[in-house]
Formats: C-alpha cells, sequence, structure tokens
C-alpha cells in the first residue's frame, strides 16, 4: 500500500465573474476509486486548507456519488490540510485535481510547488488532470531544471477553453504557458480521453482522461512496489549469507579448537 495525496483548490469563483468554480469533482471521484480499489492509502490537501468549494455533482455518475457519500472521504474533505504544511516525505505521490479554480491558486503556491518538488526528488510519482498541470507550472527540481521543462506533457487545451466558454475568463491559457516553460503539450481532440506518461510525470487533457492518469499512476506505483521488494530479498538474502558465513566460520573455529 501508498500513500496518495489528492491536492485541491481553495478558488470558489471565476476570477471577477461572480460565477462559482471549485475543483471537479470526476477528476476527484474517478482517480480516488482507481487508487481505493488498489489498495492505497488517499488524503486530501488544499491551498488554503479546510473545505475546499467543489463543481457540481453529477448524481447520474455512481462513482461521483460515492465519492461524495464516503464518510472517511468526508471527513477528509471537511479540514484539508494546507499544503504549506504537508510533509511530503509522508507520500509517494501527489496528484492534482483540476477545476477552473486551480488557474489562480495552484501556479504561484510556493507550498504546492514544494510539495511537488519534493514527491519527485525523492522518485515518487506526479499526476494533474485537465487544469490540475497549472500547478506544474513553476515546479522546479533538484537539478535546478523545471518538472514540465523537456517533457511530454497533457492539459486542458485552448479549444477546450473556447468550447467551455472560458476563454476569456481565465488569466492565462494553460497549455500555452506549459510550452512557454519547456514542454511538450501533447493535445487530442476537444473532449477526447488524453493520457500522456513521461518518466514518473501522468498528466491528463480533461475529466475523461482522469481515471487513464490515475490507472496509469497506479502502474508506476505498482513498478516502485515491485522493486522495493526486490530491494527487500536481496537484502534479506545478503543478511542470511552474511549469518550462514559467520555459522561457518564459527563451526571451523570450534573444530580447530578441539585438536
Amino acid at each position: 500500500m501508498k500513500k496518495i495525496l489528492m491536492v485541491l483548490t481553495s478558488v470558489s469563483e471565476l476570477g471577477d465573474t461572480g460565477e462559482k468554480t471549485g475543483y471537479n469533482v470526476a477528476e476527484a471521484a474517478h482517480p480516488w476509486k482507481v487508487f481505493k480499489d488498489s489498495g492505497h492509502f488517499v488524503d486530501f490537501a488544499s491551498i488554503k486548507g479546510g473545505q475546499p468549494p467543489r463543481d457540481e455533482v453529477d448524481t447520474e455518475d455512481p462513482i461521483q456519488v460515492a465519492f461524495t457519500e464516503d464518510e472517511t472521504t468526508r471527513a477528509g474533505l471537511y479540514n484539508t490540510a494546507r499544503v504549506d504544511v504537508v510533509d511530503p516525505e509522508q507520500y509517494d505521490a501527489v496528484y492534482l485535481v483540476g477545476g477552473h479554480g486551480t488557474m489562480w491558486d495552484f501556479p504561484d503556491s510556493e507550498g504546492l510547488q514544494n510539495l511537488v518538488a519534493s514527491v519527485y526528488n525523492t522518485g515518487g510519482v506526479v499526476g494533474a488532470v485537465c487544469h490540475g498541470p497549472a500547478g506544474l507550472v513553476n515546479v522546479e527540481l533538484q537539478n535546478g531544471l523545471r518538472l514540465v521543462e523537456g517533457r511530454r506533457v497533457a492539459a486542458f487545451t485552448n479549444d477546450e477553453e473556447v468550447a467551455a466558454g472560458k476563454d476569456k475568463v481565465i488569466p492565462f491559457f494553460l497549455a500555452d504557458r506549459l510550452e512557454e516553460q519547456g514542454a511538450t503539450h501533447v493535445s487530442a481532440g476537444v473532449w477526447a480521453e488524453n493520457v500522456v506518461v513521461d518518466e514518473r510525470l501522468v498528466t491528463g487533457q480533461n475529466p475523461a482522461s482522469a481515471a487513464g492518469v490515475a490507472k496509469e499512476m497506479e502502474k508506476l506505483l505498482a513498478q516502485i512496489i515491485h522493486r522495493e521488494k526486490a530491494e527487500e530479498q536481496h537484502e534479506a538474502e545478503a543478511l542470511r549469507a552474511e549469518h550462514d558465513a559467520e555459522k561457518a566460520a564459527k563451526k571451523a573455529s570450534d573444530a580447530a579448537t578441539e585438536h
């Protein structure tokens, strides 16, 4: 079992439009189900902490309904940790949930940048979907490079912003900003599922890609678990060989003493 932190926006309004927003429930619920079904432990955090705002729940989607009704999840979302105080060493993966609100509070959050960088620097997995990759903007790794620099990434496309009617509201186009930071933005058709894996970074284009991002993250976590088990087995075998050698040496010493 691995520990995964899901990070949510704390922004409840789209700019100064008065239009309500928050984290996208589908983009939280579907990955949550993938992670839980795989036996992993899921925690929640947000930029400001407390109870994060959310978009509308699709009551026709049983996974969204299950997510919002799960008692453990409800408790976790009632008072989320603030990203600034989260200990990244506690987590094997971080997943950035989308929702238009992220465009305002994810990019300039030093707490989020430090969290994402720390998880990646220590061999963990980073995932983000739709507008969640706004949290990858400005993340700098210990090697001095930006996390997205030279990487293939997916995120909400310019065409999707136009289709959603938000192109005049958002502070910037996410796909363009990622490319400005050295990423190669990989896009599919409007609303088409699109998941991109580049080493331990997994990104998805839109809500339809959320479960796919989680599944690819799960594959990477499974590889880490497999590698850790192999290392543990190697250490156990080495220790056993050392003990056998000590026993053999003692036996030989005792035999020599008797003669």
